[in-house]
């Protein structure tokens, strides 16, 4: 009986000792692996559509690494990767963080955008107050969100991206500027002696126009503002799914445009611009132009009219050349403007001031420009092209 009792106390300590280990191991468990503070679990990734240059990789606890690939490699402006550890309110930073990597405390804020595209993409996501600081003056805005924040005192105009020490005064978490920022290697490595964070936005080089877009997403991420920016993208998305189930309609098209000085550029066949007619159901007469290519290329107009004269519509680039109001305005640029079919056919469209600004209308750009080559005479102006 006593030799019984034994073995069932003996048994109860030992289920007891055995509770109280795997109790231990539990919360121990839950602090490592349950709260995940300190430590990169790697969860998911980002879900992209078009975008290359840029990834987004979630991990457990709400960590997330943003890594940037840089097309323009320049090891006095950026390395071939730029890379963001984001981390959560009331999480630690984990150990062993590669030294070039930039640790930010999510959601950032008192950010600097020194380019109007991005601005619009993270205006779109919903992002806008994330930004403090611009490098453009309210008068060049036509957001009105944005105009609204100067109005607000949300919005600082900081003064010209080629001066970093009026930048340093708004002591900004991290800078975003466009690759424009390549052509002053002083200034960037200025940057980097005054201690600010930055990165360069590379939506430009993406291959298609919606990867432009889809760069909403990265900067979203910065403001955990995920979901409004993949709203704002299925939207813009939407049209292009729509008009790559219709027929091409067999019209030419030339975009270009004439500077102050007279010099005439054209898009390469290889930019978005150009690829935007081409998914509008147009065909742009420059396509054997630089095809790997974004930007523009000077040409001779004797060049140009041999190659559109035939054209059925010009979408003349009102933003980047001279601004004609009319079409005498724009024929008077040069008499051989008159011969092009365009022009007598009356089929001479410019783009809208803002054409270039807001990066996260591109679908409707591209639905603008379906429905100029399908308009009737009577039609003469569209959202974004008139």
């Amino acid at each position: 009986m006593k030799k019984k009792r034994f073995l069932s106390l003996l048994l109860t300590i030992v289920m007891l000792v055995s509770t109280l280990a795997m109790s231990g191991c539990g919360t121990q468990n839950q602090s490592a692996n349950g709260n995940y503070d300190g430590e990169l679990v790697y969860d998911h990734s980002m879900e992209l559509q078009y975008a290359k240059l840029f990834s987004v990789d979630y991990y457990k606890g709400g960590y997330k690494l943003i890594t940037i690939t840089n097309r323009d490699e320049d090891t006095a402006i950026v390395s071939k990767q730029s890379k963001l550890l984001l981390v959560p309110e009331g999480m630690s930073t984990p150990s062993g963080i590669d030294s070039d990597t930039v640790v930010l405390n999510a959601p950032v804020t008192n950010m600097l955008v020194s380019s109007t595209p991005v601005t619009s993409l993270m205006s779109a996501s919903d992002c806008l107050d994330s930004i403090s600081q611009v490098t453009y003056e309210k008068k060049s805005w036509y957001i009105d969100a944005v105009k609204q924040a100067f109005d607000d005192g949300k919005l600082t105009y900081v003064g010209d991206y080629k001066a970093p020490e009026t930048i340093i005064a708004g002591a900004p978490t991290l800078a975003i500027f466009s690759t424009m920022l390549t052509s002053v290697p002083d200034v960037a490595e200025k940057l980097k002696e005054l201690g600010i964070n930055y990165i360069l936005d590379q939506s430009t080089y993406e291959d298609h126009p919606l990867g432009r877009v889809e760069w909403a997403k990265l900067y979203a991420a910065l403001c955990d503002k995920e979901e409004s920016a993949t709203q704002m993208y299925n939207a813009q998305a939407a049209y292009v799914d729509t008009l790559s189930k219709a027929e091409n309609t067999g019209k030419s098209v030339a975009v270009f445009y004439i500077t102050s000085k007279g010099k005439l550029y054209v898009r390469n066949a290889g930019d978005y611009l150009a690829q935007m007619v081409n998914i509008a159901g147009g065909n742009y007469v420059f396509s054997d132009l630089n095809t790997d290519k974004t930007g523009t290329q000077e040409m001779g107009i004797e060049s140009f009219y041999e190659k559109a004269k035939d054209a059925d519509y010009v979408i003349y680039v009102w933003n980047l050349g001279g601004k004609p109001s009319t079409l005498s305005d724009f024929t008077g640029y040069n008499s051989v403007l008159s011969d092009l079919k365009a022009v007598k056919d009356g089929n001479v469209w410019c783009t809208t001031p803002d054409f270039f600004q807001i990066a996260d209308t591109i679908g409707s750009m591209i639905n603008d420009i379906n429905l100029m080559l399908n308009a009737d005479s009577n039609t003469t102006e569209l959202t974004y092209l008139k």
